[in-house]
């Protein structure tokens, strides 16, 4: 249900503020992010062509270029010499793309306005200080990617559901002043423009996005929290409060609250305290902030639960498949199927309750959506019976994108360190639908053998698990059909049990050490002539011919089969 602009005094300016596109323009992305993270270099972002929506964010990587989707603004790292920037700017162009963004300050030459102006992509300068990882969560963020279905957004006071960067402008226009939206945790959520009017703390605060520790560890130490979380009134603090160099303007700020829980704080640096008129439209505003925010809250609840009944009936392979795909965004294109497993956790008592267990997969799938997005734009990721699966779009180099994957994998795990204890098997490549499912299937093997705990690695390709994948689909035969073991190594396991000796062990090495007698007594820690004598023993318990291949294939078989 809309909320009307009326009801919500002080806010009534916002009623006529546009209904938000699906796709945000390139023209919207710098009227939120310009003059504080990004200036125009080349280019008209107010051309009919640069008004379209940008279809996606992609990072160039030199070594090996992505695929990019159509109206894409891709992110130059690195790239800063005109010839490399002119090079770049040409490819994003002539792959349809919205605008190209590098360092500042960006070269001036000539022939990078002439392609700008010719092709109406636009070339655009990142802030020194700003890092391209906070560019790119912001940009996501008003892009609204990912995305699933394209349903219209909702307005709440005049501004779409969802737009805290509108809605930022609106409050900053009704305080005349600077406006901050942050979470409990003093993250940024969205600023106003007229950043530069503020003073350098606010700037380093934009460019971090995030308060700096400093500021918040004196912010509680003078007890402005407290104050701001007991209260539903603005609080005003003079710069002496801080006392640090980088504060010169006051703050005022309020809590923005649903009941009882405290969702963030919206942030005003003022020259004076507010009067009661402008009091009034702070406090107001903070209601609306927050219905902004559960309405982002339940809008993220329900999306993940769509994309995981669109994924799960996806990799199924059902009727559904293709119109499931379509609604992802992944039809008729060639796909590979990520299956990420977790190691489960355990508290103090040595037990996870299911609701820390769900909630500690539902992080690492977010912080694995991120990831992949970044790296392969389009992809999908969602929880689907307990293991996390990503569908990854791979373009003109499908034969190798399982090692492609299996590299994006292996970085994922190593950025996110012990935080995300998991284990990911990688899928074969999947080019058309029909053989979607024999990616999952061969991603769901991998991660079987990951977890079975037999290999110290932490990705795996279906292919370099391949014999252990069908040693346990051979175990789960044997279990299904009740066969119990009864060839030479059960007889000798039998003999371990009842006379403490060590048969098995003693085979085991031998066979591991290619019939090396010296290098395998070595290895078990005993006396050469006393290995030879438990192989003498091995031959006799176990009725194994020692010297026959089929033989020996056959005990390795079994004390494979014995093992899982």
């Amino acid at each position: 249900m809309s909320l009307p602009a009326s009801s919500v005094p002080g806010l009534s300016t916002l009623a006529a503020a546009p209904a938000a596109a699906h796709r945000a323009s390139l023209g919207h992305v710098l009227d939120h992010l310009g003059t504080t993270l990004l200036e125009v270099a080349a280019g008209d972002p107010t051309a009919d062509l640069a008004e379209q929506g940008v279809g996606g964010l992609v990072i160039h990587d030199p070594v090996d270029p992505p695929a990019l989707p159509s109206r894409a603004l891709v992110l130059g790292v690195g790239v800063h010499e005109p010839d490399a920037v002119l090079d770049l700017l040409e490819q994003t162009a002539a792959a349809g793309g919205a605008g190209l963004v590098v360092r500042a300050p960006a070269p001036a030459d000539p022939r990078i306005s002439a392609v700008a102006e010719r092709t109406g992509t636009v070339l655009l300068a990142l802030t020194r200080g700003a890092s391209w990882n906070q560019l790119a969560t912001l940009v996501r963020s008003l892009l609204g990617e990912g995305g699933v279905g394209t349903a219209g957004s909702e307005s709440l006071g005049g501004v779409p559901g969802g737009d805290l960067f509108a809605l930022a402008n609106a409050i900053a226009s009704l305080l005349d002043a600077p406006v901050t939206i942050e979470d409990r945790s003093s993250h940024i959520l969205a600023f106003s423009g007229r950043q530069d009017e503020a003073d350098e703390s606010r700037i380093q605060t934009i460019l971090g996005r995030q308060v700096p520790d400093r500021f918040t560890r004196r912010l509680e130490a003078h007890g402005v929290f407290r104050q701001l979380y007991a209260t539903d009134r603005p609080v005003w603090m003079a710069p002496e409060v801080l006392g640090m160099p980088e504060v010169t303007i006051a703050r005022v700020a309020v809590a923005v609250r649903a009941g009882d829980e405290i969702l963030g704080t919206i942030w005003a640096a003022v020259d004076e305290p507010l009067d009661p008129s402008r009091e009034r439209s702070l406090v107001d505003a903070a209601k609306l902030v927050a219905l902004h925010l559960l309405r982002m809250r339940a809008g993220a609840d329900v999306e993940r639960r769509l994309a995981s009944e669109l994924v799960a009936t996806a990799l199924e392979g059902g009727p559904g498949t293709v119109d499931a795909l379509s609604r992802l965004g992944l039809a008729d294109r060639p796909l590979i199927v990520l299956a990420m497993g977790l190691t489960e956790n355990t508290d103090e008592h040595g037990t996870l309750t299911l609701a820390r267990r769900e909630a500690e997969r539902q992080r690492s799938a977010d912080a694995l959506a991120v990831h992949l997005t970044a790296l392969h734009p389009g992809s999908v990721v969602a929880l689907v019976g307990g293991v996390c699966y990503g569908v990854l779009p791979v373009g003109a180099d499908a034969p190798t994108a399982d090692v492609r994957a299996a590299a994006v994998a292996t970085e994922f795990l190593q950025r996110t360190g012990g935080r995300v204890p998991g284990m990911i098997g990688v899928g074969t490549v999947a080019l058309d639908v029909s053989a979607l499912t024999r990616s999952r299937d061969a991603a769901d093997r991998a991660l079987r053998v990951l977890r079975n705990g037999t290999t110290s690695r932490r990705v795996a390709r279906a292919s370099d698990v391949h014999i252990e994948s069908l040693m346990l689909q051979l175990a789960d035969l044997a279990a299904a059909e009740g066969h119990q073991a009864s060839g030479p190594v059960a007889r000798l396991a039998e003999y371990d049990a009842a006379h403490r000796a060590q048969l098995v062990e003693t085979l085991r090495a031998w066979l591991d050490a290619f019939g090396d007698a010296i290098a395998a007594s070595a290895k078990v820690h005993v006396h050469p002539n006393t290995f030879r004598y438990r192989l003498r023993r091995i031959a006799e318990v176990g009725g194994i011919d020692l010297g026959d291949a089929d033989s020996r294939f056959a005990a390795m078989l079994e004390l494979r089969l014995l093992r899982w």
